[in-house]
């Protein structure tokens, strides 16, 4: 038995909360997750980001 799904390519603008520094990734869509292999920013900040998605 074969399992098949499609995982939706989808771009993301991240922009971090501490020093405004942006970046725009293109990332896998898996439900409501998005991955995009982000960790940190230049600044070290690892979790204060505005995040949206484009279509």
């Amino acid at each position: 038995m074969e399992v098949s799904f499609f995982m939706l390519r989808v771009k993301v603008k991240i922009r971090c909360k501490e020093c405004g520094e942006r970046y725009v990734l293109r990332g896998k869509k898996d439900g409501g997750r998005i991955e995009t292999g982000f960790k940190q920013c230049l600044c070290d900040n690892q979790s204060h980001f505005e995040i949206e998605e484009e279509n």
